[in-house]
This record gives structure tokens, sequence and C-alpha cells, in this order.
């Protein structure tokens, strides 16, 4: 396969698989999904615009953070389709995700820093639930591990602040 030249507009699906690292297959499953578009040759192949490069780029490194690709496809679909999106553009969808992707980064930091200690999730397991969790008294709070999650007036789960303090009353 010819690999593209950097002045080259449209790419075919083969060459937006080698630059891109997605495969054929998965091209087209995101085409079917309206995550990326293409245009069709007389030959009925499909020709894909040279920026449809960082589409795929933004939905590789949002499937690998767990960004759904429904909410992938929203946010594509804000940027514009009858040019090549600009950095305002791309700055714009970056603003987008941003609240989400702080909350994702304080979950993935809750796990890799607080679960060596009691999460009030009342397995008693660890040697430190006695002390923070005695006789699973946060289970009057609410299900789940209730160190790391809080659930406000609405319902709704919130983090528990950076300490992670729950006063509870040891019997």
């Amino acid at each position: 396969m010819r690999q593209a030249n950097w002045d080259q507009e449209e790419l075919t699906v083969g060459q937006l698989a080698e630059r891109s690292g997605v495969a054929v297959s998965a091209l087209h499953f995101y085409e079917r999904q309206g995550l990326i578009t293409s245009r069709r040759t007389s030959g009925n192949q499909r020709r894909y615009r040279r920026d449809v490069l960082r589409r795929v780029a933004l939905i590789r490194i949002a499937q690998r953070v767990g960004i759904p690709l429904a909410e992938v496809r929203v946010a594509l679909d804000e940027l514009p389709h009858n040019r090549t999106p600009n950095r305002a553009d791309w700055e714009q969808l970056s603003r987008r995700w941003h609240d989400e992707l702080q909350q994702r980064i304080r979950h993935l930091e809750q796990l890799r820093d607080r679960f060596t200690d009691c999460i009030g999730c009342g397995c008693l397991s660890i040697d430190r639930c006695q002390l923070a969790n005695p006789y699973d008294t946060l289970a009057t709070q609410g299900a789940g591990p209730r160190r790391l999650l809080e659930t406000t007036p609405s319902g709704d789960t919130a983090e528990v602040g950076a300490g992670g303090a729950v006063s509870v009353e040891v019997r």
C-alpha cells in the first residue's frame, strides 16, 4: 500500500488505517456509527479528508479513558462539517469534557491511593475497618463504599473530600 503524502488531501481507507493505527474494520464501524465520514469515488471507494485523522485520534483516546462512543459522537457532532476544524473548535470540544475528565481523574486517584485503606464497603476485612467503620456503622448511610461516596440531598452520588474522613461513633 502506498503511504499517504503529507500534502495529500484525501486518504484511502487503507492509508487512514495505516496512519491512524486503527483497523479498517474499526474505521468502517466508526463510519456506521456516525463518528467519521467519507465520500465515495466513481468506483465506490471511500475517501477520507485528511482531518479525519484527528477525529480518529480523539476517538481512540476517548475510548482509552472510558468515554462512551455515544458521547464522542455528540462531541464530534458539534465540530463543523463544512470545513476542517481549527484550534478553537478543538479547544471548545476539550472544554466540554474538562469537568467530566477531572472527575474521572479523581476517581482513578481514589482507586490508586485510597483502596488499600477502609473504604466503608462493609467487608470489614482490612485491619483499619475496625477503626474507620466499626460494626459496619457506615451501612446506615447507604450502599457502597461510603468513605469514597456520599449521597447528596437529591440522591446523587458525590465524592467525599480529599481527607476521606467520615466521623463514626465507636460503640
